[in-house]
């Protein structure tokens, strides 16, 4: 009986649901979402980091070469 059973609830499970993850329906959006904030927020903290990085690396004087 349950070999019969735990598939008919697998199949039936979808059906079950209040509301489907994804309707289709594109919503609008009167503001960003919070992730939206916190990427821009990352991907300008990891410009910055880089950049102060890369002016730090071409500050250093170059050393002097060897004259033959």
């Amino acid at each position: 009986m349950l070999r019969y059973a735990l598939p008919l609830l697998l199949v039936a499970a979808p059906a079950l649901a209040d509301e489907p993850p994804h309707t289709g329906v594109a919503g609008s959006r009167s503001m960003p979402e919070l992730s939206d904030i916190l990427l821009a927020a990352c991907a300008a903290g990891g410009l910055w980091f880089v950049r102060s990085r890369m002016r730090a690396r071409f500050r250093k004087a170059p050393e002097a070469d060897a004259e033959d």
